[in-house]
């Protein structure tokens, strides 16, 4: 039985291929869908020895199939956003305690203790709509800022204005999420200079603007909030993990989740670092639906197992955690 002290303590890789085994064959034996997928690529689960011998489930299961390694109770059910008529994806949650132990450890080694922070969140297309797991996350991570300061932004921007522009000038350490068109609205309205302040973008036009590539993006970014890198984040509807970047575009990720970049032309084949392919997560902590998952972001790896995101496949949908398209 793995446990969620399991996942949470790894500490090497060994810990962790060791660990994504133990995932790999309790998820194959315990997910219909996963056990499918993997016999109809002819794989033996008794001869996958390492990580690149496990099958990676395509993402766009989760948008025609219930992906759930048991049988529980679903306690939250996490949809993606779409423009209408699009088929979106369901992420069928039994433990959602699994994920809030994620964000929260996950933003803890990389932020701090989050009481030293007000949290402000500028998440227009994400509030105003149900299901989304980016949302959950903030409205705890404002929670346990136990700070009165602390909320959600919708389209009054000039009472975020006024906000930021006084905790700044008390000397107030803030994180601002935001979704990409939104931060872009807000520094038309009005150019800040900070010095107290993280922006960290969640990524997404949503159509409401032309997609930019990142370093056009951030210095935009930079410049109109006046801080010298923009943070981000990455994350999606099917995963219970997150990888952040403190800037630049590099992501780094918790111990419990890695990445893996596919040949573009050949999914079953891996590239070496450096070089554009598919990325491929593992997330350990996706432990009750699929820790393995093909996603249709293009990026590359680097040798300390960071790794940035380039774009996404020419034929994918447009969703909410894309980032920007070259």
């Amino acid at each position: 039985m793995i446990t969620s002290s399991d996942i949470f303590a790894i500490s090497s890789q060994k810990q962790f291929e060791k660990i994504a085994l133990k995932v790999f064959r309790f998820q194959y034996e315990n997910n219909l869908v996963y056990q499918e997928f993997c016999d109809f690529l002819k794989t033996d689960p008794h001869k996958v020895k390492s990580l690149q011998q496990i099958p990676f489930l395509p993402i766009q299961f989760f948008k025609s199939h219930e992906v759930v390694s048991n049988t529980n109770p679903i306690q939250e059910t996490f949809t993606s956003s779409g423009t209408t008529g699009m088929i979106t994806s369901k992420h069928l949650v039994t433990n959602v305690t699994l994920y809030e132990e994620s964000y929260r450890k996950g933003f803890s080694e990389f932020y701090g203790n989050i009481e030293d922070y007000v949290v402000l969140a500028l998440l227009p297309s994400y509030l105003e709509r149900e299901g989304s797991s980016l949302i959950y996350m903030v409205k705890d991570l404002i929670a346990l800022s136990n700070h009165p300061e602390s909320g959600f932004y919708l389209h009054n921007h000039d009472e975020l204005i006024a906000k930021l522009i006084a905790l700044d000038q008390a000397g107030q350490n803030v994180i601002l999420i935001g979704v990409t068109f939104a931060l872009l609205d807000l520094i038309e309205k009005h150019q800040f200079q900070l010095q107290h302040t993280i922006i960290m973008e969640t990524g997404g036009m949503k159509g409401k603007r032309k997609e930019m590539i990142r370093e056009e993006l951030h210095e935009q970014l930079c410049k109109g909030f006046g801080v010298s890198a923009i943070h981000s984040e990455y994350g999606m509807t099917e995963l219970l993990s997150q990888a952040y970047s403190l800037g630049n575009g590099v992501f780094e990720c918790p111990s419990w989740i890695q990445i893996l970049v596919r040949d573009t032309e050949d999914a079953l084949t891996y590239i070496q670092d450096g070089k554009t392919g598919g990325i491929n997560v593992i997330d350990l902590a996706n432990i009750n639906s699929c820790s393995f998952i093909a996603t249709q972001d293009l990026g590359k790896k680097n040798p300390n197992n960071s790794f940035e995101v380039l774009g996404r496949f020419d034929n994918s949908d447009i969703r909410g955690c894309n980032l920007m398209v070259i």
